[in-house]
């Protein structure tokens, strides 16, 4: 690869880890890097360190420094084996940490507000206020910005993160700032007055850091890490597990959920709550199920027949005994076990979490449909197992060229690939409201 160090070399720095049974990494709160999900821990920064704790066999201990500058500061002096938190690489910060291999880009993108003036270019921020984080990337853009340009002003933020900064422009509270193209799609349907004005840089590296004194060991062993994820595709499903549902925003809909939640989930919550219990779910999820189906609307009915806040048909109402599919309590419940039952068939190799979005996919066009696409998605050399591999061939059953070779034939396939993206989509937001991000060290056994 060009990035191996000789094998000869000592390994005082990895040996130290395996020793030690831990990782130490230093991440950040947000969307795009760690985040309390349920009574789970998640996030594409998280979720890539896991893996490389297992590929180490070691316990993660998450650190989460009170800001960035704290967490360069305490990479540079060794406090910690890896900052993940997707950090930009800059010339400044190549003279004081080591960054591994690049496993992402991104762009900065300068923020508004919808409803104010969309700024044309960089000149055009005299009359606004800019706020970045302190000692991002974002400022050294603009200091490169400020030498054409001497009368840009903006204000260095040490207390929030760029999570933060976009809920204060969403706010009215300030009117500008900058964000990675990857932390503004992720919060989009969180905040979603949030526009893009325009792109402050080209293309930018992510990476993971480690103290610039690294011996080369641990070096080593993330850049064969993340060949191995590369080669195995497991990088790519890891990008689209994380990003896939939020590259479509639909500003009218995220809207109206957000008026919904206050309007109309406190009715229903307790009942979300019973049913979660009783099956195995994150209530939120099938919260977001509901008003996916219904907008939670117990009244609700489609031009097929299907009613009620889970939208159920009559076959699978008599199947679950629901005498009343406007019944909340009851539509709720029956649809939760029936989402249960289609889970629980699916074959025991097969992770929770995918079984959740095979589950979904199966609740929307039929497990028949579904196992189609497993069938062909194991033929053409993908993993019927996962999500992302499997919703590609789903797609295809409209096409005759793919459908013909089914068993049961013709469906609309990308139906359920859009109904997971909306479900993901607005299970994000819901979460979000009662997002708890007080814990600042925990340790994640493996």
């Amino acid at each position: 690869m060009g990035l191996l160090i000789a094998c000869d070399e000592a390994q005082p720095h990895l040996e130290e880890i395996i020793e030690r049974g831990e990782l130490r990494v230093l991440s950040r709160y947000g969307p795009t890097s760690y985040y309390v999900k349920g009574d789970k821990l998640a996030g594409f920064e998280f979720d890539l360190a896991q893996r490389f704790a297992s590929h180490l066999n070691v316990r993660l201990k998450i650190i989460v420094p009170d800001n960035l500058g704290d967490m360069l500061d305490l990479i540079e002096q060794g406090k910690a084996d890896i900052a993940a938190a997707g950090l930009t690489i800059t010339p400044a910060r190549k003279d004081v940490i080591r960054f591994g291999p690049v496993y992402q880009e991104v762009t900065q993108q300068l923020v508004y507000r919808n409803g104010n003036k969309k700024p044309k270019n960089i000149t055009a921020l005299h009359n606004g206020q800019l706020e970045v984080v302190a000692t991002s990337s974002h400022v050294d853009q603009l200091k490169s910005h400020q030498q054409d340009v001497p009368e840009l002003d903006w204000t260095e933020n040490s207390e929030l993160n760029s999570s933060g900064l976009l809920e204060l422009v969403q706010l009215e509270m300030i009117d500008y700032t900058i964000a990675d193209s990857n932390e503004i799609a992720a919060n989009q349907s969180l905040f979603p007055e949030l526009r893009v004005a325009f792109n402050i840089s080209e293309p930018q590296a992510l990476a993971w850091a480690m103290p610039l004194s690294e011996d080369g060991s641990l070096y080593n062993e993330i850049a064969l890490f993340f060949e191995q994820m590369e080669d195995s595709g497991d990088l790519d499903r890891l990008i689209e597990k994380y990003y896939g549902h939020i590259r479509r925003f639909d500003y009218v809909d995220t809207r109206a959920i957000h008026r919904r939640i206050l309007t109309h989930l406190p009715k229903y919550q307790t009942l979300f709550k019973h049913a979660a219990r009783e099956f195995n779910f994150d209530w939120r999820l099938l919260a977001a199920i509901s008003y996916q189906e219904s907008h939670w609307d117990p009244k609700a009915v489609s031009s097929t027949g299907v009613k009620g806040l889970m939208m159920l048909t009559k076959a699978t109402a008599r199947q679950m005994n629901v005498g009343n599919r406007e019944d909340p309590a009851q539509s709720i419940y029956a649809g939760a076990k029936y989402l249960a039952s289609i889970r629980d068939r699916l074959p025991e190799r097969i992770s929770e979490q995918e079984k959740i979005w095979i589950a979904l996919a199966s609740y929307n066009i039929g497990l028949g449909h579904v196992e189609d696409a497993r069938v062909l998605t194991q033929k053409n050399g993908k993993n019927p197992d996962l999500w992302p591999d499997i919703k590609v061939f789903l797609a295809k059953l409209s096409k005759k060229e793919w459908y013909s070779q089914t068993r049961y034939g013709y469906a609309r396939g990308g139906e359920p690939v859009r109904y997971i993206e909306n479900i993901r989509r607005y299970y994000d937001i819901l979460l979000h409201q009662q997002q708890n991000s007080n814990s600042l060290d925990l340790t994640v056994d493996d």
